[in-house]
């Protein structure tokens, strides 16, 4: 059961890095592709849907599945608690730093007025590119943390 959990975390962190890595190749650079018409079209585009509305739902996920390969791991070793115990913080970080950093940024990008806020939308629109590659580092170094943790305890076997 516990190989399973930690197999599950693997598997959504991944995904969520992933999608992650694509919002910045992809969504950044097309929204400033041509500013600041581009912005207004990504502003019509997520009028239904948005990538908030992914990672709302699987960043939790994620993170729950994290605690329990934590818990569930507890006893086998401590180098294996201490790596699954920093993939489940850095995991929570990742989301601490969207609320923080990324929402602001997203409001500034998507909902000030255009017509008078192009600077600051434009330096927003910067600061979110430049600071999502580091949210993608700090949910590869988690991933990584919860594959030697795995890689570990098959070692023990």
């Amino acid at each position: 059961m516990k190989v399973i959990l930690l197999y599950l975390f693997i598997s959504f962190a991944s995904g969520l890095l992933f999608v992650n890595m694509y919002t910045s190749i992809i969504d950044h650079h097309s929204w400033g592709s041509d500013f600041p018409k581009s912005i207004q079209t990504a502003r019509e585009y997520f009028k239904s849907g948005n990538p908030g509305k992914f990672f709302r739902v699987f960043a939790p996920v994620s993170q729950v599945l994290a605690l329990l390969a934590l818990i569930f791991f507890w006893k086998t070793s401590l180098p294996i608690r201490i790596l699954l115990a920093a993939a489940f913080l850095l995991v929570v970080g990742t989301d601490v730093i969207t609320f923080r950093y990324f929402y602001p940024r997203n409001d500034i990008i998507f909902n000030s007025d255009l017509s008078s806020n192009l600077d600051s939308i434009e330096k927003a629109w910067k600061q979110w590119g430049m600071m999502n590659w580091v949210r993608s580092l700090i949910a590869t170094i988690a991933l990584v943390c919860s594959m030697i943790a795995l890689h570990k305890y098959y070692g023990l076997k």
